[in-house]
């Protein structure tokens, strides 16, 4: 994000007594500070976003499903690392805006660069595979789904369709351009109830009614099964499970944000902790761990050394939501047969223009737009208002085409 938006992430860890102004200073760990504009949270959803691309790398080489921890691969894990730390950001965001501005800047983030990868799917990617495999592109656009069918069944987040017109085709992984925009629905579904919960005076008030909500839904998750039966077995319901409770862990963190110390000690401890919860506890131990993981990934933020080129332009998102389609037509022009690194690697470094285009000119040009429709207003000192999204899955929701997703 650009060094001067007010919707940059918390920033890098500053010694105490560090000659900086009070208006700067958001948030205390301890003996150290929180800086808005200096932190390491770019280069881990970065780094997140890229572990989704080499777990879906396995998938669409034809490779199999990669390692995997409680039903997880690395995408998945990456994914809850995500829902963490945006749950963090947003609660601090919900909490010191109103929900209309909220709501602005909530939109602006995620839907742009969304639509604009639909468009870009349905009319640049499917018609190179189509061209590709049929030399021509008759056909193209009266075939289900249609391109422009493509763009409207997903354009409220939720994806109905993988597929353009049957493409991609001769690929180890057909008819799915791109499987990893389904966790965008499910965060979108966490914004709306932390704008809820912050409508809610006893949630701005205590920690303890955010702390009962991550223990109702990780309760939730362990009777699953029972819910879903409840729900009509609705797709959503499993997902929105499993993903809800490090959101809400994030916000928990936010809350406690002047009581939790940010240590090295007590990130290896609630590693070992959060593994034996993960290890030892069936159905509900990934949820139930979701503090744990929330803690070590804001103290990797706050100790981390940020490039700085990474703290002006966040592309993460542009990787996330362009990573797979490339992925494709890279597996389309063989690429695949070079082996699982080099492919995941040509992927990781032809993913970059895209993103870098993403973030140039559409997410932060719409940003600095949506900025500009609220009326300035003073900036409480505890505010943290970063406006990424750390939705990046590892694959589609059970019952959707792309199986990827089963473990995020």
């Amino acid at each position: 994000m650009s060094a001067a938006s007010p919707l940059d992430a918390p920033g890098a860890v500053l010694p105490q007594g560090t000659s900086r102004s009070r208006s700067h200073t958001l948030v205390h760990w301890g003996e150290a500070r929180f800086d808005p504009r200096h932190n390491s949270l770019n280069l881990l959803r970065l780094v997140f976003a890229y572990a989704v691309l080499v777990a879906h790398g396995w998938y669409l080489a034809g490779a199999g499903t990669g390692p995997q921890l409680r039903g997880e691969n690395i995408g998945g894990w990456a994914v809850f690392g995500f829902f963490a730390i945006s749950g963090y950001l947003i609660t601090g965001s919900r909490w010191t805006k109103p929900i209309g501005e909220y709501l602005v800047h909530r939109v602006a983030r995620i839907f742009p660069a969304f639509l604009v990868c639909l468009v870009v799917t349905a009319f640049v990617f499917a018609p190179v595979n189509w061209l590709w495999t049929h030399g021509s592109l008759d056909g193209f656009f009266s075939t289900p789904t249609t391109p422009v069918g493509y763009v409207l069944s997903n354009i409220t987040l939720r994806m109905n369709a993988y597929d353009v017109a049957g493409t991609p085709t001769g690929v180890p992984y057909p008819g799915a351009w791109d499987g990893s925009l389904w966790s965008l629905y499910y965060e979108f579904a966490c914004y709306l109830v932390v704008a809820v919960l912050g409508s809610v005076a006893i949630f701005r008030r205590s920690a303890w009614p955010l702390a009962a909500a991550f223990v109702v839904s990780v309760a939730l998750q362990a009777q699953s099964a029972r819910v879903l039966g409840y729900a009509g077995n609705h797709a959503d319901v499993p997902f929105m499970l499993k993903l809800l409770p490090f959101f809400l862990a994030g916000g928990l963190l936010y809350v406690l944000r002047e009581r939790v110390v940010l240590t090295w000690p007590l990130a290896v401890l609630s590693t070992l902790l959060g593994a034996a919860l993960v290890l030892g506890v069936p159905g509900f131990g990934v949820q139930l761990a979701a503090p744990l993981v929330a803690y070590v990934v804001l103290w990797l933020g706050a100790v981390l050394p940020m490039p700085g080129l990474l703290r002006r332009h966040d592309v993460s998102y542009g990787i996330y939501i362009y990573a797979f389609p490339v992925q494709q037509l890279l597996a389309m022009a063989g690429a695949h047969h070079l082996g699982l690194v080099a492919y995941d690697l040509l992927a990781a470094v032809a993913t970059v223009p895209l993103a870098v285009a993403s973030w140039l000119l559409v997410e932060r040009p719409i940003m600095r737009r949506a900025r500009g429709r609220v009326a300035p207003r003073a900036v409480p000192a505890a505010v943290v208002a970063p406006e990424v999204p750390a939705a990046t899955g590892s694959g589609t929701p059970d019952g959707a085409r792309v199986q990827a997703t089963q473990s995020a």
